[in-house]
């Protein structure tokens, strides 16, 4: 029996329809409000702790985006875009994890006792883990990314996720820290003609085990 509200369907619409997008309109402009809103949703991704352990550098102007799709092996949907996200994930959020925390304890549900054993509990599996921080600060990264091409759909922008990019260039031409990585990057703007069709995806029980 289907109990999917008619705002759930039409979520789920949204995500059926999402595609990556090869050719975008090199014309199109996005203005500094609408980058702030998507990285506002960007945010309610899920994280580990709830580390937050992400950061977003928006790339924008011509020369910037120029620069970026060097670094990307020449990819045109770098500059072709409005906007190209490098998704960033940070290393040491456990060392955050109170600030990060501190709202939630502001809300009551936790007291101090509970938001100590919380940071404790974060940092006690995190300290001296450089895979740990890695592997977490990759998953939010990741999540982050999707969470942010879903809110581009819903706002009527088109959205690609690309992954060849010379990591360690990148990160000095940005201006990243020892304790960042980037991630991927998320191209968002108006897609031109020539886009391919939405490609299928394999059958749910080809994928699918239930134990």
């Amino acid at each position: 029996m289907n109990t999917t509200s008619p705002h759930g369907q039409a979520t789920l619409a949204l995500i059926g329809a999402r595609t990556s997008v090869a050719h975008f309109d090199a014309s199109a402009e996005i203005d500094a409000g609408t980058v702030a809103a998507l990285i506002h949703h960007a945010c309610q991704a899920p994280s580990s702790y709830n580390l937050q352990n992400w950061r977003f550098v928006a790339v924008k102007s011509a020369a910037r985006k120029s620069a970026l799709r060097e670094l990307a092996y020449g990819q045109p949907q770098v500059s072709d875009a409005a906007v190209t996200f490098i998704v960033v994930g940070t290393l040491d959020g456990h060392e955050h994890i109170r600030a990060s925390m501190q709202a939630f304890r502001d809300a009551g549900h936790l007291d101090d006792a509970g938001l100590d054993e919380w940071v404790s509990d974060t940092q006690g599996s995190m300290d001296g883990d450089p895979a740990r921080q890695r592997d977490e600060a990759i998953r939010s990264g990741s999540l982050a990314a999707m969470t942010l091409m879903i809110a581009a759909q819903a706002m009527g922008w088109a959205s690609a996720p690309l992954g060849g990019f010379d990591a360690e260039a990148l990160s000095a031409e940005f201006g990243l820290q020892s304790s960042e990585l980037p991630v991927m990057l998320v191209a968002v703007g108006r897609a031109a003609a020539g886009n391919w069709p939405r490609k299928e995806r394999r059958a749910t029980q080809d994928v699918l085990q239930i134990v």
